[in-house]
């Protein structure tokens, strides 16, 4: 039987890579909505991504390995490609799930998303609710039914 939301021994770590701060902020109050006992990391592209993974430079000296990765793909200076392959080569950072928030649901992108390794794809709904809803179902999987592994430094 899967574990309620709220029993859970601490808050999950999520790192929201995402460009667009109104879609940052619909993510937040998602999880928010859905009771999600989470801390968000936010960072607004993938070269931010990897230096906040990489505790490189000084905002992000002593951060933790996030749990989870959002990723958006269209963002500036490196895309959610680019960043999700660069993660999956990296060995100490290959393990860390990536799910994609998308607002394409063009075939091409599902299939490179997750040929490079992402862990989920999910389609951006341009309607708060169905955002809502949907975060329901992604934080009662990754929350409750999948397991996640230890969060290391």
């Amino acid at each position: 039987m899967a574990k309620d939301l709220t029993a859970r021994e601490r808050a999950v770590l999520i790192l929201l890579v995402e460009d667009e701060p109104a879609d940052a902020h619909l993510v937040r109050l998602a999880l928010r909505e859905n009771r999600v006992p989470a801390e968000v990391a936010h960072v607004v592209d993938g070269r931010e991504a990897l230096a906040y993974l990489r505790r490189e430079g000084p905002s992000f000296v002593g951060t933790e390995r996030p749990d989870l990765i959002l990723l958006d793909l269209n963002m500036p200076r490196m895309d959610g490609f680019e960043f999700l392959a660069a993660v999956k080569r990296d060995p100490g950072l290959r393990g860390i799930p990536v799910v994609v928030l998308s607002t394409s649901e063009a075939e091409r992108d599902v299939r490179s998303a997750y040929r490079l390794g992402a862990a989920g794809y999910v389609a951006k709904s341009s309607s708060v609710n169905d955002l809502i809803v949907a975060f329901g179902r992604l934080s009662r999987y990754w929350l409750t039914l999948a397991r996640l592994p230890a969060r290391g430094k």
